[in-house]
Formats: C-alpha cells, sequence, structure tokens
C-alpha cells in the first residue's frame, strides 16, 4: 500500500490584480462552423459551456475585460477586453439572451468570435447589458487618455525630445 506525499501547489488564475465588477451565472454558445463543417461555410449556434459570465477590471490600468469559465473544469471559455466598438444586439425571439462579436482570446490568440450569452431571466439580463454598457464608456475614457499627452499637456514628452536631440551618437562625432 505504496502512499504518496503531494505538495501544495499555489495556482494562479491570472485575475489576482483583478476585481470582480459583475458576475452571473449563464450560458454561453459559439456561432461558427464545428469541426465537421470546417471550410463548408455552414455556420450554426454550439454551446461552448456554463458558468460566472464575468467583467473585471484591473486594479493597476483599469481595464475592463469579460471573462468567462466553463463551471466544472474552470477552463477559460470567453477572454476579451470590453472594447468600446462591441455592440450587444437582443438575440432574436429572447428577452434574456445577447448577441455580439468581439476578438477573444480564450484559446491563447486572438480570433474573432461571435458570443450569444443567456441568463436565468430578462432582468438578470438586462443588468448584464446596463452594467456592459457603463464599462464599455469607462474603457473609452481609459483609452483616449492613453492616447492624450498627459497632465503636463507634452511639456514632458517635449523636454525628453529636447533632451534626445542633444545626444551625440559616435558616428555623428566622426564625421
Amino acid at each position: 500500500n505504496l502512499q504518496v506525499e503531494l505538495e501544495e501547489v499555489e495556482v494562479k488564475s491570472g485575475e489576482e490584480d483583478e476585481e470582480v465588477v459583475f458576475s452571473m451565472r449563464a450560458k454561453l454558445f459559439l456561432f461558427g462552423e464545428t469541426l465537421l463543417d470546417k471550410g463548408t461555410g455552414n455556420k450554426s449556434w454550439r454551446e461552448r459551456g456554463i458558468g460566472e459570465a464575468r467583467i473585471l477590471r484591473h486594479r493597476e490600468h483599469q481595464r475592463l475585460r469579460f471573462l468567462m469559465r466553463q463551471e466544472k473544469t474552470m477552463k477559460v471559455i470567453a477572454n476579451h477586453a470590453v472594447a468600446p466598438r462591441i455592440k450587444l444586439e437582443p438575440n432574436a425571439g429572447s428577452d434574456r439572451s445577447w448577441v455580439w462579436s468581439a476578438f477573444d482570446f480564450s484559446d491563447g490568440e486572438l480570433e474573432e468570435t461571435v458570443f450569444a450569452l443567456r441568463f436565468a431571466d430578462s432582468e438578470i439580463a438586462n443588468d448584464f447589458k446596463t452594467k456592459f454598457l457603463e464599462c464599455q464608456k469607462e474603457m473609452e475614457a481609459i483609452l483616449a487618455g492613453e492616447d492624450k499627452p498627459g497632465e503636463d499637456g507634452g511639456a514632458g514628452a517635449d523636454e525628453a525630445a529636447e533632451a534626445l536631440s542633444g545626444l551625440k551618437t559616435k558616428d555623428d562625432e566622426e564625421k
């Protein structure tokens, strides 16, 4: 009777630096070709999994993302930025689900994906949409801020450019 001692290993989820802004159980669907339909152009809805549909905010840079893991296995089934360009559309014939397209990163590479997310009822679905739209506005402000000169109105950048122009390389001196 052999006994093996296993050491406890700390498992990192990649979510340690994030706070949960929204979390509710839902069922996720993807629209696309199945393995059998590869290359045929035949696309259909298929279930991707059930789990907590979450919006997370990074504590440092404040960016927001939509993350969903399969309930039992904890496998990532959706992972994308809450990009301002995403449009949540009502799913035909249902008041408790939304359809949208995003650049998903759940399989380790960016891929344009069409999602449908179905909640238990229309109230939860509407709460999700409200929160998602708020987060998109927040992301828009964050992204706009990254493209603008800082608090100093760009003086720091001008100063840096001036300092750089004063630098001489060996090649400059030899001429």
